[in-house]
């Protein structure tokens, strides 16, 4: 069984990176707040608090992380919680993770599902789904440029990014497939570029 890492130095994580290794709690508190701030979505607010706000993981390593994440069958957002919280408290992080991601929002849904079988056929409630659709998209939009612009740093990241793209958006390629054919080259150049700067060193 996976052994939580109780310090920084375990999960690789040194004073000079800036990163915090999180407690239990703070797995609980941290997916507690993004499942009630997310609306439209907790992926795009979830880099801002793993990455920028509570500072868990590096840019790089919320990427890998998340490509881990939607290779797995489920939401990428539910797959994440307990990849994260595995990865630093075991089980009980992992629980922790997608209890806290969970409960306020089933809350909320149901109280606005009961609401919304009340007012659906109001214009005002109408309009306002839009507009929440609306955001959702820019926050989407605004996610994935932050993932991809440390791309230009590594090229070869880059043209198995684009290809990946094409594939889903462009040409309507099935997830799985694309997955299963990118994945292997994206591995195969990250291994050649460790050895090109292993052997440049």
């Amino acid at each position: 069984m996976k052994q939580p890492i109780s310090s920084p130095a375990a999960a690789g994580h040194g004073a000079d990176d800036g990163l915090h290794t999180p407690s239990v709690r703070d797995l609980f508190l941290g997916f507690l707040g993004l499942g009630f701030t997310s609306f439209g979505g907790a992926l795009p607010l979830a880099r801002r608090t793993i990455v920028e706000q509570r500072r868990w993981l590096t840019a790089g390593e919320f990427t890998d992380l998340l490509g881990l994440c939607q290779f797995l069958p489920g939401g990428n957002v539910i797959n994440l919680s307990v990849a994260l919280g595995m990865r630093f408290q075991g089980w009980r992080g992992a629980l922790a993770g997608i209890l806290g991601l969970i409960a306020g929002p089933s809350l909320v849904v149901i109280g606005l599902g009961v609401l919304y079988e009340r007012t659906q056929d109001d214009p005002h409630v109408r309009h306002l789904f839009v507009g929440l659709a609306a955001a959702a998209a820019g926050l989407l939009v605004s996610m994935a440029l932050k993932i991809v612009l440390p791309l230009r740093r590594d090229p070869a990241a880059a043209v198995v990014a684009t290809f990946g793209f094409v594939a889903i958006a462009v040409l309507r390629t099935p997830l799985l497939p694309t997955m299963l054919v990118l994945t292997p080259i994206g591995i195969a150049l990250a291994a050649r570029a460790a050895r090109k700067e292993g052997g440049s060193r």
